[in-house]
């Protein structure tokens, strides 16, 4: 796969003229070589429903005057350019308002919405319908006619639907419409004939040809959905919803399903088809550092303008980003990332449970607890992957259970086969008891008792925190009784006086803590820990202090001296330690989103660091130590399994690699 992609949109509306009359292959180039890219998806059939060159299979837009994709492929190619092809599955707009019949009806409230045609929209089609053969007769006829690398097809998913084809299809096999466990039933049938339907079609023309299928978020937990595609495009603007928290995660998953995949940001100021909405470069160049450093390549989203013409100022842009990136590649192919951590979250439990469709946050695209214990994993600098019930578990010194993950099954048995390997739990809130009552599959060393009657309530550690002095810390999120048997309470819960109602309140906010009305709040036992609040929540809720540093006190109590990199980087770095053939690779980052306009993550400077102690535990003897790219030695200390250095000074993202001998 290669490591500097754009992904050129191209949606255009059939009331603009002279679509491409500006095209010219000169400077398309031009803009490739500034952008320094290395791959480049452009279309053939747009959201609009226009493809952009001659076709019988469908209808070229109407002010277009030549073969737009077969000039573009022919110019990227000359210059050693990669070139997928998009086709837009799930919306074609002129199809939708030719077949009504064929789009996606929803059941909402028990009623079944129709489409709205009264706003400025896009609808989805039907994959049940007769549209799928006309999207097939699509497929086939651009591959048959020109030398795509790729195919790259957009806006599918599980699309629950009750349109008259689908109704009619739940009604011959005796299934209720109006059930929605049946509706959802049918569109994964639905989605499993298209994709098969598509790879037979594409096999048809070009076998083995890459096929994605683009849904915008790869669900954890569906590792079926994800093997449907030749390799992941894991969609996450930063400023277009997702946020920073979301490719970390996302990323996390995607590394431990075997799979190749990329990371795509975009080079807008907020998202998709935002025309002269430019991000600072800063931060282009620390998200495309973020993804090659959690083992992604990159994409960059642009969106040519209806003249054909590439904006130079975009491929500047990109290519301060990708220059870095390409000179980075000989440290990051055919790397393996290195984990001492594993979550399962709660998107992979309610994949797992089958609890229906993952609902995803719209601001995060991952649950609040996935969310908070996404941050204090890469606050506090621990290399972590994420887990679904396929996964192998026993790779990992310690397993967290993020606030609501209840246990049962297979889960219960590979849970229950880690510890008796050694491993430790980290579990929060709900999560460790059985899903069918509320005890403990795990020992430790305390039997839960209940859902706290006060909140919020106070959390008072045993042990010293890093930043702040002890004291009673409040925690909004929801706590939980403890009955101690032969665990060691590491915190205590403090109550308040009561909670706040018309008739009794105190103060402004809440009510403080009745220092004589204690019990206890986290407790370590045979298993792991579990600390008796919703902590991760509270943490994306509140980001108190107080507890992320119990937390992460929780998690090196756990891991002991087997953590495998240890750093001086301030809060908002990120690590990751990666192992290619002979060397381990380290990766610093360091960048801070501020917050702009309504809720927009902006990075815009980026300080330099000096003296960034590192650690690293490696196998092996470490010969040499240096700056990569730079090629710059660096002194070091080996000792043991130990190898520690200082990296003089870093600005954004440095790599510094460890030849073994």
């Amino acid at each position: 796969m290669k490591f500097r992609q754009v992904h050129l949109d191209f949606h255009t509306s059939e009331h603009i003229p002279d679509i491409g009359a500006k095209f010219d292959k000169e400077q398309f180039q031009a803009a490739l070589r500034a952008g320094h890219v290395d791959s480049i998806t452009v279309f053939s059939k747009c959201h609009h429903g226009w493809s952009y060159h001659p076709t019988e299979a469908n209808v070229m837009h109407p002010h277009l005057s030549f073969d737009l994709l077969g000039a573009q492929i022919e110019a990227a190619h000359e210059i050693g350019v990669n070139v997928p092809v998009y086709i837009s599955a799930g919306y074609d707009e002129k199809t939708a308002r030719q077949h009504p019949e064929w789009l996606v009806h929803r059941m909402v409230d028990g009623q079944v919405e129709a489409p709205d045609f009264t706003r400025p929209m896009y609808h989805y089609l039907c994959l049940n319908t007769a549209y799928l053969d006309e999207l097939l007769a699509q497929i086939k006829e651009m591959l048959s006619r020109y030398d795509a690398d790729g195919l790259f097809l957009d806006i599918v998913n599980v699309l629950p639907c009750c349109c008259e084809t689908c109704r009619a299809a739940l009604l011959a096999s005796g299934k209720d419409p109006e059930n929605e466990a049946d509706v959802l039933a049918l569109a994964e049938q639905v989605y499993a004939n298209y994709t098969r339907r598509v790879r037979e079609t594409v096999d048809s023309v070009k076998p083995g040809l890459p096929v994605f299928h683009n849904g915008g978020h790869i669900r954890t937990g569906r590792r079926d959905l994800a093997h449907m595609n030749t390799h992941l495009e894991l969609e996450s603007l930063p400023t277009g919803g997702w946020g920073y928290d979301h490719f970390p995660m996302s990323a996390a998953y995607a590394r431990t399903l075997g799979m190749d995949f990329l990371g795509m940001t975009g080079k807008f100021h907020r998202s998709w088809g935002e025309f002269g909405g430019f991000k600072h470069p800063n931060a282009l160049r620390y998200e495309t550092a973020l993804s090659v450093a959690n083992g992604a390549c990159c994409s960059v989203g642009d969106q040519l303008h209806p003249s054909g013409e590439m904006d130079m100022a975009t491929y500047q842009l990109i290519g301060a980003a990708y220059a870095e990136v390409e000179a980075k590649e000989p440290w990051l192919a055919h790397a393996k990332h290195v984990a001492d951590v594993a979550v399962f979250t709660s998107e992979a439990a309610s994949n797992y449970y089958k609890s229906g469709a993952f609902r995803s946050e719209v601001t995060s695209l991952i649950a609040r607890s996935d969310t908070g214990c996404t941050r204090m994993l890469l606050e506090g600098h621990y290399l972590f992957d994420v887990l679904d019930i396929d996964a192998a578990f026993d790779g990992y010194k310690v397993i967290i259970l993020p606030d609501a993950i209840r246990v049962a099954g297979r889960l219960q048995e590979k849970l229950a086969a880690f510890v008796a390997g050694g491993g430790k739990v980290l579990a929060t809130g709900e999560s460790g008891l059985a899903r069918e009552d509320d005890a403990f599959v795990l020992d430790f060393g305390a039997d839960y008792a209940g859902r706290c009657s006060y909140q919020p309530s106070y959390v008072r550690p045993r042990f010293a925190l890093r930043s702040p002095e002890n004291a009673a810390f409040v925690l909004y999120a929801a706590g939980h009784e403890l009955s101690v048997r032969d665990g060691e309470v590491l915190a205590d819960r403090v109550n308040p006086y009561f909670n706040r109602t018309v008739d009794h309140f105190c103060s402004h906010l809440h009510t403080p803590p009745n220092m004589a009305d204690t019990a206890p709040g986290m407790v370590s036992g045979k298993d792991g820990i579990y600390i008796g609040w919703n902590l991760f929540e509270e943490y994306a809720e509140q980001g108190c202090l107080a507890a992320k540093e119990i937390f992460c006190h929780a998690l090196d109590q756990l891991l002991g001296k087997n953590k495998s990199i240890e750093t001086t980087l301030p809060a908002q770095g990120v690590v990751a330690l990666t192992r290619q053939a002979g060397r381990y690779v380290s990766h610093l980052l360091y960048a801070s989103p501020v917050k702009r306009g309504r809720d927009v993550e902006v990075i815009e400077d980026i300080l330099p660091l000096h003296d960034v102690q590192v650690c690293v535990r490696v196998e092996g003897k470490v010969t040499r130590v240096y700056l990569a790219p730079q090629e710059e030695d660096i002194p070091f200390v080996q000792e043991g399994n130990r190898v520690t250095f200082a990296v003089p000074s870093m600005e954004n993202h440095q790599m510094v690699a460890m030849e073994l001998a």
